[in-house]
């Protein structure tokens, strides 16, 4: 999610008097149809919240090794694929917690954690200064330049897959309190604000400082290319290894599905079942393919571009019916809050459908 599709995502939770779109399958439906809407959000959300869980699968356990590796130089060292293990068995745990509300301290400690290993990450490479023979040219692993625009074309999808948080919009701005005289729309779109800005403080001074420092021999997590202080680089790694579960929105759709369509009841059994073979197919996936940049690049141009960039453009042209939106309308105090709900109107629809499947 970027700004550009928070503003309308937070109008389009309540487009209909009366009626909280609180998953984006709920709005796919009111705007796409029944039959079609789950057709248009289902596949993409999938792709985008399960590649997003591999990823941070792959994450966990380079940081974890890394950890190990600095923290016990004389232990026997284990490979990655085992570390990419032990990262999984703890989500095992952790997701068994039944809601968002349940990791609202997960999610508080992840916050904290990200602000403290991007600095860590950017002061770092600023007290290391320059590699010697430090390159900014392309870097190029063949005569091929084919290979070049492969290369490039993973970046973009990398850039991509940075901003994944428009997956769960929908169900956060549902634990907001609404009501007629404060809209929930309000506090979601401060909120969006702050994230984002909080955003730009992490990214840009780890991306700028990282790639003044090693050039074009940076790693794909910076991190790993950091030796000294050990204990802080260290401590970095521990941060990223302690990250948040992403897969709420995930489990939930596997759960109806179960009750509805197999009769599960609900309880613990359920989540016990669902949840672990879920964790468990994700945790096989990135022991399979450990390879976190090309994962980053494979997710972000097969997942998030498109949600968030083709399928807007394809929906529109195909479908042109009026969204209930009037109500919006009448809230919007600017033209230029105006011009950027006019614009992302059908934008935001399909994202909102494709980002956050049940």
């Amino acid at each position: 999610m970027d700004s550009s599709v928070s503003s309308p995502t937070s109008m389009l939770h309540e487009c209909v008097p009366g009626t909280r779109f609180d998953r984006y399958i709920d709005l796919g439906r009111h705007a796409f149809g029944p039959r079609l809407g789950p057709w248009i959000v289902v596949p993409q959300q999938l792709i985008v919240e399960v590649g997003c869980d591999i990823v941070y699968m792959v994450t966990g356990g380079k940081c974890l090794k890394k950890f190990m590796e600095i923290a016990c130089t004389n232990c026997t060292q284990l490979k990655q694929s085992y570390w990419i293990l032990i990262f999984g068995a703890i989500h095992f745990f952790l997701s068994q917690l039944p809601n968002f509300n349940s990791v609202a301290g997960v999610s508080l400690a992840a916050a904290i954690m990200s602000l403290c290993y991007s600095s860590i990450a950017w002061v770092g490479c600023l007290a290391r200064g320059q590699i010697q023979n430090v390159s900014y040219s392309y870097k190029k692993s063949s005569s091929s330049n084919t290979d070049l625009m492969f290369r490039v074309m993973n970046a973009v999808g990398e850039i991509s897959f940075a901003f994944a948080g428009h997956a769960v919009c929908l169900e956060i701005q549902a634990t907001i309190p609404s009501t007629q005289e404060r809209p929930s729309r309000v506090p979601m779109w401060k909120g969006a604000i702050g994230a984002y800005f909080i955003n730009a403080i992490c990214y840009f001074p780890v991306a700028l400082i990282g790639y003044w420092a090693f050039g074009n021999d940076v790693d794909d997590n910076v991190l790993l290319s950091l030796q000294k202080p050990p204990w802080l680089i260290a401590s970095a790694n521990f941060m990223v290894f302690i990250h948040v579960v992403y897969a709420m929105p995930v489990f939930d759709m596997i759960e109806r599905m179960m009750i509805r369509r197999l009769n599960f009841p609900p309880g613990l059994p359920l989540r016990l079942l669902a949840r672990s073979s879920y964790v468990g197919f994700t945790l096989f996936i990135g022991v399979t393919f450990p390879f976190f940049g090309d994962l980053l690049g494979f997710f972000g141009g097969f997942g998030f571009a498109p949600t968030a960039y083709f399928y807007p453009i394809g929906g529109r042209m195909i479908n042109r019916r009026e969204l209930e939106v009037s109500n919006d309308y009448k809230n919007i105090s600017t033209p230029s809050e105006l011009e950027i709900f006019n614009s992302d109107l059908v934008h935001l629809c399909y994202i909102l459908d494709f980002d956050s499947i049940l």
